[in-house]
């Protein structure tokens, strides 16, 4: 987990602070906004992942005044949809275990910035698997914050917190809401001037019918999670093979976001003649044999990993107005790297220029190798296939793979079963 203060809270200054889970939809903004009337300091904790953002509760923060904390937890979040305690919802949304793992987090931050307890904006009732009175008791539990955790907006109809007991908070002017009638909600909105909110659970990837079967399907396919590739599998077509598995961009901005996300021993495929979709595939099993991994290390830094690697993606998504193909054949021609021995140091140096060279070749080898795989055949037809060029007699494709790339010709016959 990273923390970032958005908008820094400063020290306490009232006599009482809470940590707020804000998402920014209506019903958190909704808890901050009772608790405010009363005195109570409102600090905003939210939450970004590869499955939701932070961009709603930085607006709302921003409309409301409110400091904010963003906390990243990708990590923490694949751990629990991979396993979860408490099953998941309608799609691959593991509603319980995560509301308690955020639960969990801000409990955590309460005494370093000086808050008293943690609020939410969970309704009673209003989603029958994730907010009924044992799902909220046990949000407390796996949070390990049993007595600190306030729901404002249906606080008169569960039993009293030690905060409306010692005084932090008036009971009487909380709230009694159940039931999925957004009704009060709407009243309260207009009561407060809120007008803008996103639409209830709307944020969260993991509720999507789509992708949830994308993410099911890649679960069983490799096993586990790998940030990389959710990363892959939120763009363009997607395709699942024994040994690999493989997206086809649909657009040109789909094409921008594929380049962004290739890792060293992906097969990347395109059209040799025109433009076309951009095809990533990634193979189960590395490509290269272990024994070449040490001559690769210098090339492999040409690609930032996990945070270093995101944040890469985050500052190319301005970068030009030249075609995913024309930006994809620069990226890997000014990848070539070539063995030199310098003649004054050849001596020292001439031992690990054979290594690197041995590795070379096998590298070259291996993508003819690549070439012959299944999974490899299938992607470059379909790129064919999502291409202007299936009504071609023959089509040319770049297929490469860490700095190596090979050209092959297909004929009209070979991707027909495909149309």
């Amino acid at each position: 987990m990273r923390l970032k203060e958005i908008r820094p809270p400063g020290e306490k200054k009232g006599r009482a602070r809470t940590l707020l889970l804000l998402s920014g939809g209506l019903d958190s903004i909704l808890a901050g906004k009772i608790l405010e009337e009363q005195g109570v300091e409102i600090v905003g904790l939210t939450f970004t992942s590869l499955f939701f953002g932070p961009k709603e509760a930085i607006k709302a923060a921003e409309e409301q005044g409110w400091p904010l904390i963003m906390a990243e937890i990708t990590e923490e979040e694949i751990e629990i949809v991979e396993h979860p305690r408490y099953g998941y919802g309608r799609n691959m949304n593991p509603c319980i275990d995560c509301h308690g793992q955020m639960v969990r987090i801000a409990a955590q931050l309460l005494k370093g910035y000086q808050a008293d307890f943690v609020t939410t904006g969970e309704v009673l009732g209003e989603r029958p698997k994730s907010q009924n009175r044992q799902s909220l008791d046990l949000v407390e539990k796996l949070g390990q914050a049993k007595g600190l955790v306030l729901r404002p907006l249906s606080a008169k109809l569960l039993p009293p917190t030690p905060m409306e007991v010692e005084g932090l908070v008036d009971r009487e002017k909380l709230l009694d809401i159940s039931g999925r009638s957004r009704k009060r909600q709407l009243e309260l909105a207009a009561k407060y001037g809120i007008k803008e909110y996103p639409t209830p659970a709307g944020g969260c990837l993991l509720t999507d019918p789509g992708f949830s079967q994308r993410l099911k399907n890649l679960l069983c396919w490799r096993g586990k999670l790998l940030a990389e590739d959710i990363l892959l599998i939120k763009v363009g077509r997607l395709f699942f093979e024994e040994e690999a598995f493989f997206v086809i961009g649909r657009n040109e901005q789909e094409n921008e976001k594929l380049r962004k996300r290739i890792l060293p021993d992906d097969v990347v495929i395109y059209l040799a003649d025109g433009l076309g979709p951009l095809t990533v595939v990634r193979l189960k099993k590395k490509p290269w044999p272990k024994e070449t991994e040490k001559a690769e290390t210098e090339d492999r830094a040409e690609y930032p990993a996990g945070k270093e690697r995101e944040e890469m993606m985050r500052e190319e998504q301005g970068s030009g107005q030249t075609s995913g193909h024309e930006q994809e054949e620069r990226r890997w021609s000014s990848l070539e790297i070539k063995p030199e021995v310098n003649q004054q140091t050849e001596e020292k140096s001439g031992q690990a220029a054979d290594e690197f060279i041995e590795a070379d070749e096998e590298r070259k080898d291996g993508l003819k190798e690549i070439l012959t795989r299944p999974a490899v055949r299938k992607a470059g037809l379909l790129t064919i296939r999502y291409s202007k060029s299936r009504t071609a007699e023959k089509a040319r494709l770049v297929v490469s793979c860490d700095q190596r790339k090979e050209i092959v010709e297909f004929k009209k016959e070979d991707w027909a079963p495909y149309l």
